[in-house]
């Protein structure tokens, strides 16, 4: 494996390290036992919104960041599941970069021990199913695919693609707030992976995987509709566009079939 590579692996690791670990201290921070901004806030609503909002600003600094020159930034392994099914991927892409997502969002959930107390009162964020698995599953697919096929346009889109990271802290607003009752609002496989690695809770986490699959693969099918053929993505990444010097993240030739 080439030098890049693996400084794109260890930057992908390391970014979703830091999307776990500041994305959920930001959920123990307004939702965890003796957490003082219950009190100043206690409409969980808002909670809920700003949550998602600050979540979705801790992934937009990593995109950003040299880290997600490095990378792309996908912390998600359903996001690089999209762009492989677009044809930016390889295999070995594809399946390294989801490796160094979980091993990353193991070492973030990890050093979410240090909220002591706090951070034990939600089990280190893990998320679970609301009242029902069934509304949970369909709560966590609707969501990926807002997710998938909002970055899919917006990197799709020679006027938007600037602007794809800026995107996400409004979308988790919106998200979190209308359905973490349902599941927690993961959309994320390595984000609900982490947590339940250290915790070894791992009840209806398969709903955690099947759901943004499920989720990412609508976004794409979505995608090969004759009105969205004109969205072409060039690169695996959702920002520095021009900078790619691994040989995982390849220029798009043409979508791959699912």
């Amino acid at each position: 494996m080439k030098q890049q590579e693996w400084k794109a692996l260890a930057a992908e690791c390391a970014g979703t390290a830091l999307l776990v670990f500041g994305g959920i201290s930001m959920v123990i921070l307004n939702f965890g036992a003796g957490s003082p901004i219950s009190n100043w806030l206690p409409d969980a609503l808002i909670r809920r919104i700003i949550t998602g909002f600050l979540f979705g600003s801790v992934g937009c600094l990593v995109t950003l960041s040299p880290l997600g020159r490095l990378s792309g930034a996908h912390l998600n392994p359903s996001v690089t599941l999209a762009f492989f099914g677009r044809g930016l991927m390889t295999w070995r892409g594809m399946i390294s970069y989801i490796v160094a997502q979980l091993v990353g969002a193991g070492v973030g959930a990890t050093a979410l021990l240090a909220w002591g107390d706090m951070g034990k009162s939600l089990h280190e964020g893990i998320t679970l199913p609301g009242q029902s698995v069934m509304a949970a599953f369909l709560g966590e697919t609707v969501c990926t695919f807002c997710l998938i096929s909002l970055i899919l346009l917006f990197t799709g889109h020679d006027r938007l693609k600037a602007y794809t990271p800026y995107m996400i802290p409004f979308l988790f607003a919106l998200l979190v707030g209308l359905e973490a009752p349902l599941s927690g609002c993961s959309a994320n496989p390595a984000r609900s992976f982490g947590p339940a690695l250290i915790t070894g809770i791992w009840t209806d986490h398969w709903l955690y995987w099947l759901a943004p699959l499920t989720g990412t693969c609508a976004a794409l099918l979505l995608l090969m509709f004759p009105f969205f053929q004109w969205l072409k993505t060039d690169i695996a990444k959702l920002y520095h566009f021009s900078h790619d010097a691994t040989g995982f993240l390849r220029r798009h030739k043409h979508p791959a079939t699912i």
